[in-house]
């Protein structure tokens, strides 16, 4: 399977720079694995295609501020973009320009906050992070959101920042860890969350802490020698009885994202069920993946030859994912991050 197989030509146009104006008034397009219709709707009216035999699986993983602006004693200016904890204040990176730093040099960040760098890791750096008090909360203050790549807007506005620091974050986020959002979660607002509960619909939370590797282009020819980066996960006790009751009774099981597919598939192949576990996932799901668990998937729209891509045209269908990608282009449909989605069903 070649990669060439998951390009498309996006307009440059159609990259969504800002979220929409409300949470669940974006686009939604609603696709039908049997019917293989597409309908045009709005992420307000998911209330009509979801009932008392589906449940919500999503995604409550935390967004950290992990893009650092520090100041080496000369008063150059260096990028650091934390990646993942290994163990207690000890962090991977990337660092930009990484040939200003070299180990031992300690930057400073703020009053509160400092990073020494220990050592180069091929492309990234391990580094210490130097505090008093809950690093979480001092990311709060001194950090930056970390958008994706293809976001070109500066980070010196304030009011850019603090629309990045609520809209790039779903509302129900809640552990932290994760250096991207769960996107297809964006569009959830707490009301529709409600609206829902009171027509039947249940939900349950499970987390994976989304990494770079979220961006981390393919760039093997065959697609098959592609590996993925690992990302930590958990589903709890409570989250697994309610996966477990809902797919005993013969209910629909609808990942809110890509994250949440990796997460249960993960699970279901590695143990049968789905049961409470800490792990990590470094599943590849790619056209000819037999899906175990999830029936139902809420997605946004993904970047030509990504992984993402792949993982949506195993579940509808190759074909009829690029009829609908044309579809949306032609539609006007706004890409990516803080883009529009499709409901597949």
């Amino acid at each position: 399977m070649l990669l060439e197989e998951f390009n498309y030509n996006l307009p440059e146009n159609l990259i969504a720079q800002f979220p929409a104006e409300k949470r669940d008034m974006s686009k939604m397009m609603v696709l039908d694995k049997v019917h293989k219709n597409i309908i045009h709707k709005h992420f307000s009216d998911i209330i009509d295609f979801l009932t008392e035999d589906d449940l919500l699986v999503l995604n409550n993983t935390k967004v950290i501020p992990a893009r650092l602006y520090a100041k080496k004693d000369t008063g150059a200016l260096i990028e650091i973009f934390l990646v993942k904890e290994i163990e207690k204040n000890t962090w991977i990176c990337l660092i930009k320009p990484s040939k200003r730093v070299k180990p031992g040099m300690v930057l400073m960040v703020s009053e509160e906050l400092s990073v020494e760098i220990i050592n180069k890791l091929d492309d990234k750096w391990k580094v210490r992070l130097i505090y008093d008090g809950n690093i979480f909360e001092i990311l709060d203050r001194v950090g930056n959101i970390p958008l994706p790549p293809y976001i070109e807007r500066k980070m010196t506005d304030e009011e850019y920042k603090n629309l990045d620091f609520e809209r790039y974050q779903t509302v129900y986020a809640d552990k932290e860890g994760a250096v991207a959002a769960p996107t297809a979660g964006l569009h959830f607002t707490n009301e529709i969350l409600d609206k829902l509960e009171k027509c039947g619909t249940k939900h349950c939370f499970i987390t994976l802490n989304v990494g770079l590797g979220t961006f981390k282009p393919v760039k093997c020819e065959n697609i098959f020698e592609h590996k993925m980066d690992s990302e930590s996960f958990e589903i709890t006790q409570e989250a697994a009885d309610i996966i477990n009751d809902a797919k005993s009774k013969g209910k629909n099981i609808v990942a809110v994202g890509t994250t949440s597919v990796r997460t249960l598939e993960t699970v279901m192949n590695n143990f049968g069920c789905i049961k409470p576990v800490k792990a990590s996932s470094e599943l590849f799901i790619y056209p000819g993946y037999k899906f175990k668990i999830v029936d139902k998937l809420i997605t946004n729209f993904h970047l030509p030859k990504s992984t993402l891509l792949m993982l949506v045209s195993a579940f509808a269908g190759k074909d009829y994912i690029f009829k609908a990608y044309e579809e949306a282009i032609k539609s006007q449909y706004r890409f990516y991050s803080y883009g529009d989605c499709m409901f597949i069903r």
